[in-house]
């Protein structure tokens, strides 16, 4: 990496360290949120139908990630701690066995998604033919074209591993800068382009995936050398240790992301027995709920490679205090958006909603929600941080069975007089649980000194 674009984190002021690196990976994730807010704006001026459509479609491109999850997570922590081993060979096979894992599950996914698109919508028993249309041509396109979104989630990792989260926030900045551009075009046919409603959407969001890979990739060759991808090569196999350590890093990892989305699958089934505008609402209300975990999932990105890098270099005391200093920022952060939720709950739904019911629905959503905002952006900083580690088994156990536990529990409350709120109660309240149980387990681990 180029000195402008490294930061050191083993050595040197921890606060300025962390700032350094997490500032643009907290921006790069306001990108993110914006991204997926423009999108639900832009779609949601087509209806409710249409906004549920893609919110069931993007439930398998959500599925998806967890077979990136493998590669990025087992990829970013393992070329941490070999660069803070101060083996940057090592770190660069790492680095390209995860890209070269990457594309395989890509093309994996893309296939079964293309030949299997609606048997996989058929499974949400979503009984109008409308937001079934737009859900199988929204995850047609997005799933079909999956390498995009694959490549840039992994090739972010690696140079967050590296110390460099500057290049990936250019690289979003110009993505977002398409998709803002062609939403409008694309979604309601301005000008002389033609009106695609929910396939303009979903061409627009992987034009702008494109060109995130691009450049993080041309940012490969600006860097020559000083990358630690600069003599990967996408069709030499490394050798199988490199693989294996990827696994034992990411596995745990991906089974957590699929498992949080699987069961998000089966909550937003039942959620579907409220009708359409409840399946919106519960997209829309988690896409603005990424002005938290977004930029918390940002910030455990950086506490990840600190704490990685650190482990490597033997500097436990120094993971300690990094953590506690990223806790206090990232809960602050929390306790805004909850704020923002309580007060504002009315004017944040009918950015999105033109119908009443659906209005209604969201206030609500917001209001509930917006308990566990502090507790969730802790918790997945928190994992962030144990990841580095190496801890990602014991994430994933915990994550697994506190998410799990919504499917009883909303089970339970929606055949009370909550209804659908009994629902939204069971989502938050698991968040507030998980939270304190992160915090305490990463105490625990790091007083004693165990990893």
């Amino acid at each position: 990496m180029s000195k402008n674009r490294q930061v050191v984190l083993t050595e040197g002021p921890i606060l300025k360290a962390l700032i350094a690196l997490a500032l643009p990976i907290m921006a790069t994730s306001f990108l993110n949120t914006f991204y997926s807010i423009t999108d639900m704006a832009w779609i949601g001026m087509l209806g409710s139908r249409a906004v549920a459509g893609v919110g069931v479609g993007g439930m398998y491109v959500w599925l998806s990630q967890g077979l990136s999850a493998l590669a990025k997570m087992g990829g970013q922590v393992n070329v941490a701690q070999a660069l803070g081993r101060g083996r940057r060979d090592e770190a660069g096979q790492y680095a390209c066995s995860a890209v070269q894992l990457t594309v395989l599950f890509a093309v994996i996914f893309a296939a079964v998604c293309t030949l299997f698109t609606d048997e996989l919508i058929a499974l949400f028993h979503v009984g109008d033919a409308e937001t079934v249309r737009y859900a199988v041509v929204y995850t047609r396109i997005t799933c079909g074209l999956v390498i995009f979104s694959y490549l840039t989630f992994v090739l972010t990792g690696i140079y967050t591993a590296q110390g460099d989260s500057k290049t990936p926030l250019v690289a979003n900045f110009l993505g977002l800068f398409v998709n803002v551009v062609l939403d409008p075009l694309l979604i309601l046919g301005v000008g002389p382009f033609p009106r695609l409603e929910v396939v303009g959407a979903a061409i627009a969001t992987v034009l702008a995936q494109f060109i995130v890979m691009t450049v993080l990739v041309l940012g490969v060759i600006r860097d020559g050398k000083k990358n630690v991808l600069s003599e990967c090569y996408l069709f030499r196999p490394s050798e199988k240790k490199y693989y294996q350590g990827i696994f034992r890093i990411g596995v745990p990892t991906a089974l957590q992301s699929t498992a949080y989305c699987a069961i998000s699958m089966v909550l937003t089934r039942m959620v579907a027995d409220f009708g359409p505008a409840a399946v919106a609402v519960q997209r829309v209300g988690g896409q603005v709920e990424a002005l938290s975990w977004n930029t918390a999932d940002g910030f455990a990105a950086s506490i990840n490679a600190f704490s990685a890098q650190n482990y490597g270099a033997g500097k436990m005391d120094r993971i300690r205090n990094g953590y506690w200093i990223a806790f206090r920022t990232i809960a602050a952060w929390g306790c805004l958006i909850m704020a923002l939720f309580f007060i504002f709950p009315e004017p944040l739904s009918e950015i999105f909603f033109h119908e009443a019911e659906a209005i209604q629905i969201s206030v609500s959503y917001f209001l509930i929600i917006g308990i566990s905002e502090a507790f969730m952006s802790v918790e997945l900083m928190t994992i962030g941080a144990l990841s580095g580690l190496g801890r990602t088994r014991l994430c994933s156990i915990i994550s697994i069975v506190f998410t799990g536990s919504r499917i009883p529990f909303a089970m339970a409350l929606a055949i009370t007089p909550l209804g659908l709120d009994g629902i939204w109660w069971a989502m938050s309240l698991t968040s507030v649980v998980k939270g304190i149980i992160f915090t305490i387990v990463f105490h625990r681990i790091t007083h004693n000194g165990r990893s």
